[in-house]
Parts: structure tokens; sequence; C-alpha cells
């Protein structure tokens, strides 16, 4: 009688991408391993928690929660700590693996992916795992200067920023965009009692789901402008509905209409079937003040950015940390030429003077760079940067981490994945030492 073979060890595939879990997964259980999947980083790490996988095969950008917050948490948690994890990122990736090798990792894969070097890494994890020699035993307790195991808590709920939409223009579904996301511009930080959302593009709707979940009722509402891409996701937030919730939109004195105005045409009956309203939360439309807002200790700071209409950027100081969203602003605008041409002195910085010293002291930078130095030449003056004069604001204001957003909806994953090349090849070129990344939707950072 026939018996089936154990499997080799147990797998779990944190990867957000279908196709490329499925032939991942094909291949080691071909090879003789157990496997399962998740499908973002929240989904991974909880199975790691319930199911204690041998290993972890985890890519670095996963939605909802990335990559290394999931290793971090996994390596806080005593149940998991001694998990295996392999993790999968883009070939061009540099800060990465200085940090997760930090973490405790026991191979790096570079993607795409390929099922013998797949094989090759899992199989050293169990070879290496199963020749290592017996430890010595573990000291008794009354040996250790400490009863209790050191396990510093998680809260997956606590205070963080995210992304929510980080499109351009219009939202973008289909299957060549899955790894930066399909929304349009929204991006939300979290802390104490409050939320500080910047733009209601169509990420705002999920946003709101999540708020709906929890218990935070005061809400911030920031507009760097009023084109459709970054409050078309108004009229689907759910807080906006609910009495109980505190809503005050803050936006720039506009040009022919206020900004409850604004809002209210979204609703008129000819577009949507419900109208202002019926929105029963307590909803307040306020114009910046030229003063910093303040919010207990977290303050939010603005300026004018370069785009068509009143249109800001925002800075927030929030756990003495500053982090600037501007999605939208074409910084030299009508500049063409090579970026080495242009020094600190040169006349062309003149109007951008103040946003470079603006976002001089920010420690993270979410801004745009929507288009290739090729494709700028035909889009002057439509309010959006070329990637290389991009590269030199953030190299004048001393930026050393940049999220770029605001992808262009003609850029699908592989395209991005290119730029993103480029990016860090011009800065290297510009000699400007900076952590660079696409955003993408569902992006999390823990403050």
């Amino acid at each position: 009688m026939s018996t089936t073979a154990p499997p080799k060890g147990s797998i779990l595939i944190g990867e957000d991408v279908r196709l490329i879990a499925f032939r991942m997964r094909q291949a080691l259980e071909a090879a003789g391993y157990s496997v399962e999947e998740a499908a973002d980083g929240e989904q991974c790490l909880a199975k790691a928690r319930m199911l204690k996988p041998d290993l972890v095969v985890l890519d670095i950008m996963m939605p909802k929660l990335h990559g290394i917050d999931v290793l971090k948490a996994l390596r806080a948690d005593l149940k998991t700590e001694s998990i295996g994890v392999i993790v999968c990122a883009a070939k061009d990736y540099k800060a990465d693996p200085a940090q997760t090798a930090e973490l405790g990792i026991h191979d790096y894969l570079a993607k795409p992916v390929e099922s013998p070097a797949l094989l090759e890494k899992v199989n050293s994890f169990f070879t290496t795992r199963d020749t290592e020699p017996a430890t010595q035993p573990a000291p008794k307790a009354n040996d250790m200067t400490s009863a209790t195991p050191y396990a510093p808590p998680f809260d997956e709920w606590g205070n963080r920023y995210a992304l929510w939409g980080c499109r351009g223009s219009t939202p973008t579904p289909g299957a060549r965009f899955l790894k930066h996301g399909g929304n349009t511009s929204c991006f939300c930080v979290t802390y104490g009692e409050d939320k500080f959302i910047f733009d209601a593009g169509s990420g705002i709707r999920e946003l709101g789901a999540e708020i709906m979940r929890g218990k935070r009722r005061r809400i911030h509402l920031f507009i760097t402008h009023t084109h459709w891409d970054h409050i078309q996701g108004f009229p689907f937030f759910t807080p906006a509905y609910v009495p109980g919730f505190e809503i005050t939109v803050w936006g720039a004195e506009l040009f022919g209409k206020d900004l409850r105005s604004v809002f209210r045409g979204q609703l008129d009956r000819d577009y949507f079937p419900v109208q202002m309203e019926d929105m029963n939360s307590n909803l307040e439309f306020r114009h910046l003040p030229s003063q910093p807002i303040t919010v207990g200790d977290v303050s939010v700071t603005w300026e004018y950015s370069q785009h068509p209409g009143a249109t800001v950027g925002y800075k927030i100081d929030v756990n003495g940390l500053r982090i600037a969203w501007v999605p939208d602003n074409e910084f030299l605008q009508g500049y063409t030429g090579d970026p080495h041409a242009i020094t600190r002195d040169h006349p062309l910085l003149t109007p951008y003077r103040k946003m470079i010293h603006f976002l001089g002291d920010a420690d993270v930078l979410i801004h745009e760079a929507q288009y290739t130095p090729e494709e700028y030449c035909s889009k002057i003056g439509w309010g959006h940067s070329s990637l290389s004069n991009a590269c030199l604001l953030v190299k004048f204001a001393g930026i050393r981490r940049w999220v770029i957003t605001h992808h262009d909806p003609q850029h699908d994953d592989d395209f991005l994945q290119r730029k993103l090349s480029i990016t860090r090849r011009i800065l290297r070129d510009l000699d400007h030492e900076c952590s660079v990344t696409h955003g993408y939707d569902g992006m999390t950072e823990y403050l």
C-alpha cells in the first residue's frame, strides 16, 4: 500500500500579486512543501501567528501592512520570532536589504522571482536548519536577570500614517495596476483620538470603512485643491453621514466658489442620489489661516504649490516627525534641460524658494514626479513635475526620504518599477543620498 510522504516543511507566501503567488506555490508544492498564501500584509501577519509556518516568503511591498512592518511584528512576538523569513523585493532596492538583515532574515530574493532561485533559497533554509548543531540548554529562570520575557507590544491600530490613494487624474483598475493601486489621492495620519486626512480622492472610501471599524471620531480633512481626483471620493466617505463624527474640511480660498459650494456641487441631484443635507456628521468647512493649525500637540502648516488654481502642499508635525504631502507641484515649470545645469543660486529657482524652504525640515516627503523627462516636454503647464526636476527639488530641500505619489494613469506597475530605477540613478548623478520609493495603496508606517 502506498503512502504519501510527509511535507518537507510548511511555508507561508506573502505576495499580493496573484499570478506570482500561484507560480511560487506551484514550484514549492511540486518540491514537496506544504504551502499557504496571504494576499496582503495584515493577512500575512495573522496567518503567520495562527499557522506558525517554518518559513515565510515575504514580499516587501504589500498592501495594508508593509513587509518591513510584518517582519518587525514577527520578530516582536515570542510565538513567531523564530519563524524563518526570505524577503522578496525588486533588484534595485538598496535600503531594504540592510534593514531586513538587522531583523534576522535567512536570505534575500530579487524580483522577478524565478522558480529555480526560489527553490534554491528555500532548500538552503531547510538544509541549514536541519543540519545546525543542537543548541545548548536554555538557562533556568533563576539564572536569568529577568523572568519576564521581553515582548514589546504591536498595536496595528496605533499611531501611523498610511497612503490610501496614489494615482493622479483618474482611478486605474485592472491587473496591470495591482501593485501600486488605482485609487486617486488620499493620505491619512492617525494620532491619538484624531485622524488627519489629506485629500479626498477615491481612496477615501476605503479609509472611511476603516474609520467606521474604530473609535476615532474627530476628523480633520485638508484639501490641497479641488480638482476632481482630489475630492471625488468625498460623497462615498461613510463617516460624513454618521451622527457623532466631527469633520472639519480645510482648504485655501478658491477662485469663484467657496469650499462648501464645491463639495455641495458634487452632491447635486443630477450627479448623486443623496445631498449634503443627508450628511449627519458635524461637518464644518474652513479656510486655511496664515498661522499653523494646531490640534493638541500636532501642527499642520501649508504653502502654495505650482499648479493650476489655488493649490497648496501640507506639512504635519506629529510626535516629532515632519511629513510633507505635496501631490501636485510643477517644480521648475517649463525647464527640460540637464538638471546638473541648475545650481542653488540659479535665477530659475526664485519663484520656488518658498517651497524649498517649506520642505527643508521635512523628515518624509510625499511628492509627485508624474512625468518622465521625455513625457514632460508635451505636458508643460499641466501642473506636474518631470522626474528630473522633482529630483532637483528633493536635493535643494535636503530631503532624505522621498515617497513618490500621484502616479500617471498610463503608468502601470512594470513601467513604474523602471521609472523608479531612473529616479535613483538621477539622484546618484546629482550626488544626493536619499531613500526613495514609490507609494502604493495601503503603504503604512507606524509612528
